[in-house]
């Protein structure tokens, strides 16, 4: 049978059924002046056609209310971009909804990357014996944060899911219903989430889409790879942050912490329960039904009326399942034994914890707090430190840190944070306790720049009366020489006695945290991308030269700048010398609802995780080894982007220019997400403390996203001016990594629109700083098209290009008003007389846009 091209399918699934019912959607009537729908179009018209002419926003919006507005007042205006605003923002829903709806018609559900395929080429190739040792250690572990990168309350999300579910059907009649429904709910939140509201909100991704989805692979693999065997590796794993994050977010209490374990906990019981329900209706079999109903039975009663007592063990629950298994083979002739399997493989998948959530902290919050408990001893039991302790070598701090022992309380101490440490470390006991050594048992620390600060950490868990603590220290690194350094650091621990001991209680692996966000804010996207490649390389020899085995733990965002893109194609690419036998990353914001957001998005992107762990281990075992000769051109272009980005990045305007022309300083008015937008509350904004999203964020609302792609350009002009093309092409044709990285620059700057902005260019302060951005997007752009022989950005990604030329013309009337907003509150600014409430109206339109633009940014991930 011909199936057309993709690019036919998302025009015929996604565009045509959006024109469609975008149709029906800006004739509805929201609010007491009903002509808003047909004055939008004519708007976007507008937009386009000023910036083809070079108008700025501000000559925009002015001809369009001279044109087609009654009265030309300032009142006027502000009422139809708030219009414009609420019309906008529930076209970008409308266009989710037709894109997940065509997810499975547009993307081929058992092609290239699928189960099925790994199947076909595994026996084409006659590899079975090897895929079945392969599946026996890999894992792929999705990481599920709250970080603020979408700003859908949950009504919507509901609306979202509905409105899929009924364009998917073609219901016009609940179609139309839905888009009513839409227009009428709002979308802004009144109040900041606290942590659990975040967990509450994700935990639907959990139930609703992760539990059916890693349940339904599992099963398939055991029928079709293990045949007459089951899986005892879980394959798929599940992560969790909110409410056990505590970077930087001093919303996250104990109480909370605890708090979302035990919802995890009654989340995944009343998976369970709803399970045996249905199979109760199957099951009716003699010696079945009565083990049956006592199950259903212990698990309501564990979940509806339980104030956290469990009334069955889970050793009990998969006894009792197993003895039903038995009976069903033995004396049923397998009836619905296919059913009663994938329940006891989601026991085996999710256990009582159903999502282990992990406790993070940043080191520089260690260090006081760690200071706090020295301070302690000294007072009260001076036999655990000695006196001189932070003037000995760090060799002498490892040996009193490896002898330290002690019964530490959180009541003993005054300061707060130092309360509050000790309590998350006394919580995973709890967590363990209540639903599993799996509910927590990982300490991440972030900003992690030495052994020292993972060798006290280890030691404050052993001085809270946990002598063998069932808990790993992770080590995350960011920065370019943290990166650098990396390799050393573990080393040391390595060679430790108490740390290698720690280790081997802990089946000799260490995880190992690398995060691509705060490194390409801090070093540019080629050297961030390459220092990460490189850590990994070096700390996989180390790891292997004292017999640990390493996992790697990839902070990953939605956009490529926070290393975003293609990622499965990364994990394809990483060659033998990368261990990578578990694939663990954090999903967030936009990422979970575009990637994961379906039951056909969830299993379409968790099969291509597991398919590039296939593809590096078993089919190109020993291939994408870097040769010297591309390692050395990879060095220099990482070395070249690096200094330029390094250059832009000290420029005395940077600072001044994100702070005065970009939505920085709007992250922290809004009510997205529980976290503040920086690390510290001083006034004065440092880039240090600057975190990655409203970073990243920022660029990417004014349509510069400067992040995914500076320093590309000056890199690859260096080879073009030196005669030396050929090398970095060569690089590009031999290297799958290269060139996935050169590919997810690209998106960066598809996504990209500099008429918006070109005003700048004119500025007496900005002017220069806005032209060598613009300057170094022609070179990157223009050297990309010709390394990969294309005339258009993304030509490789026809259906993915089309999506983002809709999305961009569905947010460009948003992005307009946005500048015309910041224009204004900047002209008011410098009156003689400030009008602030007028001011605060503005500021009002560029918080609501930012919502839309962000949202709109889903196709990023």
């Amino acid at each position: 049978m011909y199936i057309n091209p993709k690019i036919e399918r998302f025009n015929e699934n996604v565009l045509s059924k959006y024109n469609i019912y975008n149709s029906v959607f800006i004739t509805l009537p929201f609010d007491s002046i009903d002509n808003t729908g047909v004055m939008l179009p004519l708007f976007t018209d507008v937009c386009e056609s000023g910036f083809k002419k070079q108008q700025t926003p501000k000559e925009i919006m002015e001809f369009f209310s001279d044109k087609y507005l009654n009265s030309n007042s300032e009142k006027d205006k502000l009422d139809l971009m708030f219009r414009f605003i609420q019309y906008i923002e529930r076209q970008i829903v409308l266009f989710d909804a037709v894109e997940d709806a065509a997810f499975s018609t547009v993307n081929n559900m058992e092609g290239r990357g699928s189960l099925r395929d790994i199947k076909e080429k595994t026996d084409a190739k006659g590899k079975q014996e090897e895929l079945i040792e392969f599946f026996k250690t890999f894992n792929v572990r999705t990481v599920l944060t709250a970080h603020p990168t979408q700003f859908y309350p949950g009504a919507v999300l509901g609306i979202i899911n509905d409105l899929t579910e009924a364009i998917r059907g073609n219901n016009l009649l609940r179609i139309k219903q839905l888009l009513a429904q839409l227009g009428k709910t709002p979308f802004i939140k009144n109040e900041k989430p606290n942590p659990f509201d975040e967990a509450v909100s994700l935990i639907w991704y959990l139930e609703n889409v992760f539990y059916p989805t890693s349940s339904d692979m599992i099963h398939y693999l055991q029928k079709n790879v293990y045949p007459g065997h089951t899986v005892d590796n879980p394959i798929v794993k599940l992560g969790f942050w909110p409410g056990g994050d505590r970077d930087g977010n001093p919303f996250v209490t104990t109480e909370i912490t605890l708090k979302v374990a035990d919802r995890l906990r009654t989340s995944i019981l009343k998976c369970y329960y709803m399970e045996i329900r249905k199979l109760k209706r199957k099951l009716t079999f003699f010696n079945v039904d009565v083990l049956v109903a006592e199950l259903e039975n212990k698990l309501y009663r564990s979940v509806f009326y339980s104030q956290g007592d469990i009334y069955i063990t889970l050793e009990e629950f998969k006894a009792q399942l197993n003895k039903i298994r038995q009976i069903v083979i033995e004396q049923h002739q397998s009836l619905y034994l296919d059913d009663l399997e994938a329940l006891i493989i989601s026991v085996n998948l999710f256990g009582f914890h159903f999502a282990t959530l992990d406790i993070r902290q940043n080191s520089r919050i260690h260090d006081a707090v760690f200071k706090d408990v020295f301070d302690y001893y000294q007072k009260n039991d001076p036999a655990v430190f000695p006196a001189n302790y932070y003037e000995l070598s760090e060799a002498d701090k490892f040996e009193v840190l490896s002898n330290a022992k002690g019964k530490l309380e959180s009541k003993d101490f005054e300061e707060e944070m130092t309360r509050a440490t000790i309590e998350s470390i006394q919580a995973i006991k709890v967590i363990q306790v209540n639903n599993g050594e799996e509910g927590a048992n990982r300490y991440i620390i972030s900003n992690n720049e030495s052994a020292l600060n993972v060798m006290e950490t280890l030691a404050m868990i052993h001085l809270t009366d946990w002598e063998k603590p069932t808990v790993d220290v992770i080590p995350l690194f960011e920065s370019v020489d943290d990166l650098l350094d990396a390799h050393n650091i573990m080393e040391k621990l390595y060679t430790n006695p108490m740390y290698a001991g720690h280790l081997k209680s802990r089946g000799n692996i260490q995880t190992i945290m690398l995060g691509f966000s705060d490194g390409t804010k801090d070093g540019g996207y080629l050297m961030a991308n390459w220092s990460i490649y490189q850590a990994k390389e070096a700390l996989t020899a180390i790891s292997r030269k004292y017999n640990v085995e390493v996992i790697f733990f990839d902070g990953r965002g939605g956009p490529p700048a926070r290393g975003g893109g293609k990622t499965h194609k990364f994990y394809a690419s990483l060659g033998p010398n990368i261990e990578n036998k578990e694939i663990q990353i954090t999903v967030q914001g936009q990422t979970i609802s575009s990637n994961f957001g379906t039951l056909d998005s969830c299993r379409y992107n968790l099969e291509n995780l597991l398919s590039a762990g296939v593809t590096n281990q078993v089919f190109n075992k020993n291939k994408n080894i870097f040769a010297p000769e591309d390692k050395v051109v990879m060095d220099k272009l990482s070395r070249l982007g690096y200094e330029k980005y390094l250059n832009f990045k000290n420029h005395d305007k940077f600072i001044p220019y994100l702070e005065q022309m970009s939505t920085l300083k709007y992250y922290a008015k809004t009510n997205i997400g529980s976290r503040p937008s920086k690390r510290s509350k001083s006034a004065q904004l440092d880039f240090k403390d600057l975190r990655a999203i409203p970073f990243v964020g920022s660029w990417s609302q004014l349509k510069q996203n400067v992040p995914g792609f500076y320093g590309v350009g000056a890199a690859l002009k260096h080879y073009e001016e030196a005669g030396e093309w050929d090398k970095v092409q060569a690089l590009y044709d031999n290297s799958m990594f290269f060139r996935t990285l050169l590919e997810n620059s690209m998106m960066s700057l598809a996504k990209s629109f500099f008429p918006l902005t070109a005003y700048m260019k004119n500025d007496p302060e900005f002017g220069e700083f806005w032209q060598m951005i613009y300057d170094e997007f022609l070179d990157t752009k223009r050297l990309l098209l010709k390394i990969a022989g294309h005339t258009e950005l993304m030509e490789n990604y026809p259906d993915g290009k089309a999506s983002i030329e809709i999305r961009e013309r569905i947010v460009l009337p948003l992005l307009t008003i946005q500048q015309y907003a910041l224009l204004r509150i900047n002209e008011l600014n410098k009156a003689e007389v400030v009008d602030d409430a007028l001011v605060k109206i503005y500021e009002k339109i560029v918080m609501r846009s930012l919502f839309g633009n962000t949202n709109a940014s889903r196709n990023s991930a």
